[in-house]
């Protein structure tokens, strides 16, 4: 069965609806509103699948660039917890090789290896991969 798409369907949707860029929470907001009555619905025609994964498009957008969830580094991942415990950077000589080593890897100019990794997430009580890149 073959499906086929109206393309005057499709432009009365996209006139209702008016999807754009978002630029406001507000707008945000009102495109939620519209998604969550899309995905309500138990059958939807191709005209609407194609208009709702344009709006969850443009909320992933939106949601991406406001509402980075973890864009932290393990660098500040890092000096978060050192500050938490009132560890100085000669607290983690033993476990980074040197003091050299320590200074680079707090200035973001060297990458914590695995095996730095496995020995600050025993010392912080936290997972090692933290420390790490993914």
């Amino acid at each position: 069965m073959t499906v086929t798409f109206d393309t005057d369907t499709y432009s009365n949707l996209l006139s209702k609806y008016q999807p754009r860029i978002i630029k406001t929470e507000e707008e945000n907001e009102i495109f939620l509103e519209i998604v969550e009555e899309l995905i309500s619905r138990t059958n939807l025609n191709p005209e609407e699948d194609v208009l709702l994964e344009l709006l969850v498009k443009l909320i992933e957008d939106f949601e991406y660039k406001h509402y980075q969830i973890n864009s932290s580094t393990p660098q500040s991942r890092l000096l978060h917890l050192m500050d938490a415990r009132s560890l100085e950077a000669a607290d983690l000589v033993e476990i980074l090789g040197s003091s050299e080593a320590v200074v680079d890897v707090i200035c973001d100019r060297l990458e914590i290896t695995k095996q730095q990794a496995e020995a600050l997430g025993k010392l912080f009580h936290v997972d090692p991969g933290l420390f790490l890149f993914n």
